[in-house]
């Protein structure tokens, strides 16, 4: 039986059918992708699958839900209150019972801290404890506690104060909580480092959880999804299996799609011929010939077509120097922080460099001190000559989202100049697909991946010589993004690119300039699987090395080995007295938590139920400092036997 059921779906936004009559099923275990080109409704379509809470409607047709099953949904930019904290906003999700645990969380930590009264503090827990044993929501609390640390994430701080990154990390954590047997996910790796998304990655294959998720990511799409479905013209077409077999299908069904479309042209404009000829043939011609150039009009007046493609061009404008920027020995700290220790680095005119790091490494700081917008603490930059500089900004800050596309691209003119060539404002939003009637829009009418495009368009209708992209790939459609792949490839200027893309590092960039930590950063030739595959072979040797060495230890070292590892007198007695300490500790925590557990002691002894709490939170840190000495102790012992 399916999850999910999706049946004669319609839905259109102005004349156009985003789901027409469209059809869908997902399966126990299935982790199925939904590609298709920006704003044909992939968004909506997983919003009306997510359903409840009002979150997206058809206007026609079915979803249905398995009974009983639970579904976590995350979408783009999901929606947190900033003033709350992390641990209420991943509760958030469980109904009223997440306002009891997120007030049960808070008067523990008020209480661990010492802060407010503690007589009301453990009156108030005592009535918190009860409704939630009622409600039997203990397990929700757990399940609540484990995914903010599996996310890494302090329960504690204010969402407010969440990077992009750690926020996406809250609605992933949010939608896990409720332990959901279906998960849908809109655009899971915006925002995330290549680490995170890694994490990911393995995350979901590993909890084997039902998934049906939109992204254009395609080294995710790869590893991930077992079956692809794409969104086109308002039909859903299934593809079982990779990324690559998809494109290989699609490829041989766009083929034959066209063959038929010119094959019904050709015998639409026959017939138009045909039924325009003299008197006497009109006279003469037959009932179904008529009937079936009714046919081919209504069928021609019906076909949708493919959506069109970007036209991107872009102007290298007058060639720069062939030194754009020289780094030597270069050292940026932010108070006690270093962002980068001693880099050295020759950047010449053509290249085309990758920058990677976890979020935070400082990739923008790097980039700002090559190209002379940022002096280093020590060290020199010395900046090559005739370096004209366009930016791409990720978070979109360049654009006025009360200002018009036209604005945007052309301020104050009608045209813009492309490789000499003068062009109509208009005309070239429409090499972006922006239809000429929506060219007066507002910016904010714009969905993301069409402000990506927007963005684009402004940067390359300037020419520069030095182009900087910042996260370009976000939002982006998979076609969009083998567009501008081809175009960065043939650009004769240098090139930064900062992206978590993997498969566009790869396509694009000659060089990487990757974090390796505490502000050391370091280049290397090729993309990021180049990167990768070598740290990959390192890591192995250094394991080698290591191995190696602990088997056959040098000469003379074993005696000395021997004297250090052998326990003293007094360590073998801590040693054998320490499983009698452990189960001591391990029996009053115990008496303490059933103890706690009844809430009347909190009515009748509320000083010595204080009392109990504070006992437990030292009983923790002794019982975990005797264990990790139990480990060390007994790790000596067998090695010196």
């Amino acid at each position: 039986m399916p999850y999910l059921k999706l049946a004669d779906a319609c839905l259109a936004y102005g004349h156009v059918p985003l789901l027409d009559h469209t059809d869908f099923l997902l399966d126990p275990g299935e982790r199925v992708a939904l590609i298709g080109r920006n704003g044909t409704g992939k968004s909506s379509l997983l919003a009306a699958l997510a359903g409840g809470s009002g979150r997206g409607k058809l206007d026609d047709g079915e979803v249905w839900v398995q009974p009983g099953i639970r579904v976590g949904y995350v979408p783009q930019e999901p929606p947190f209150d900033m003033e709350a904290t992390v641990f209420e906003a991943v509760v958030s999700g469980m109904g009223e019972t997440s306002k009891i645990l997120a007030e049960y969380h808070d008067v523990v930590h008020h209480l661990s801290e010492g802060s407010g009264d503690p007589d009301v503090l453990m009156t108030r827990m005592a009535a918190l404890q009860q409704e939630l044993e009622t409600r039997g929501a203990w397990a929700y609390e757990a399940q609540a506690e484990k995914v903010i640390d599996r996310f890494g994430l302090d329960p504690e701080a204010n969402v407010g104060s969440l990077s992009g990154g750690q926020k996406k990390r809250l609605a992933l954590a949010q939608a896990l909580a409720v332990a959901p047997e279906v998960l849908l996910l809109d655009e899971p790796t915006n925002h995330l480092d290549i680490a995170a998304i890694e994490w990911l990655e393995n995350l979901l294959i590993e909890t084997g959880t039902t998934l049906f998720f939109i992204t254009h990511d395609r080294s995710f799409l790869n590893r991930v999804c077992t079956r692809i479905v794409e969104l086109d013209r308002g039909r859903l077409v299934s593809f079982p299996g990779s990324f690559a077999e998809y494109q290989a299908r699609k490829e041989a069904l766009l083929h034959e799609e066209g063959l038929a479309n010119a094959r019904a042209d050709k015998l639409l404009k026959e017939e138009e011929v045909w039924i325009r000829k003299g008197v006497e043939a009109r006279r003469t011609r037959a009932v179904f010939r008529v009937q079936r150039l009714d046919i081919l009009r209504a069928e021609r007046q019906a076909r949708r077509e493919r959506m069109g493609k970007v036209n991107l061009q872009l102007d290298a404008g007058d060639k720069s120097g062939k030194l754009v920027a020289e780094l030597e020995c270069v050292s940026k700290s932010f108070g006690q922080r270093a962002i980068v220790r001693e880099f050295s680095a020759r950047i010449q005119r053509g290249d085309k460099i990758g920058v990677i790091g976890p979020n935070g490494a400082g990739k923008t700081t790097l980039l700002r001190m090559i190209l002379g917008e940022l002096s280093p603490d020590s060290g020199t930059v010395r900046q090559g000559t005739k370096i004209d500089v366009a930016y791409f900004d990720q978070f979109r800050t360049q654009l006025n989202p009360d200002s018009t596309l036209i604005d945007v691209i052309s301020p104050g003119s009608d045209f813009v100049e492309i490789g000499g060539a003068r062009k109509h404002v208009i005309g070239y939003l429409e090499d972006f697909l922006f239809a000429p009637e929506r060219s007066r829009s507002p910016v904010s009418s714009l969905s993301g991946g069409e402000r990506n495009r927007l963005l684009l368009a402004r940067l390359f209708a300037k020419p520069a010589n030095v182009l900087v992209l910042d996260e370009p790939t976000n939002d982006l459609d998979i076609d969009t993004l083998e567009l501008l792949e081809e175009l960065l490839a043939k650009y004769d200027g240098t090139l930064f690119l900062v992206s978590h893309d993997r498969t566009f590092l790869d396509n694009v960039v000659t060089q990487t300039i990757a974090a390796e930590g505490d502000g050391v950063w370091r280049e290397y030739a090729g993309g990021y699987s180049d990167w990768a595959n070598y740290k990959a072979s390192v890591q192995k040797k250094e394991a080698a090395r290591l191995k190696t060495e602990a088997r056959t230890p040098l000469k003379g070292a074993e005696p000395a080995r021997a004297k250090i590892d052998k326990l003293s007198w007094k360590e073998q007695k801590e040693l054998t007295d320490l499983p009698e300490k452990i189960a001591m500790l391990e029996s009053e925590q115990g008496e303490l938590s059933r103890a706690l557990a009844d809430s009347r002691i909190y009515q009748s002894n509320p000083d010595g139920a204080q009392q109990a709490a504070l006992r437990l939170a030292v009983i923790d840190d002794e019982l975990l400092r005797y264990l990790e000495r139990w480990e060390t102790l007994e790790a000596r012992s067998a090695a010196a036997g």
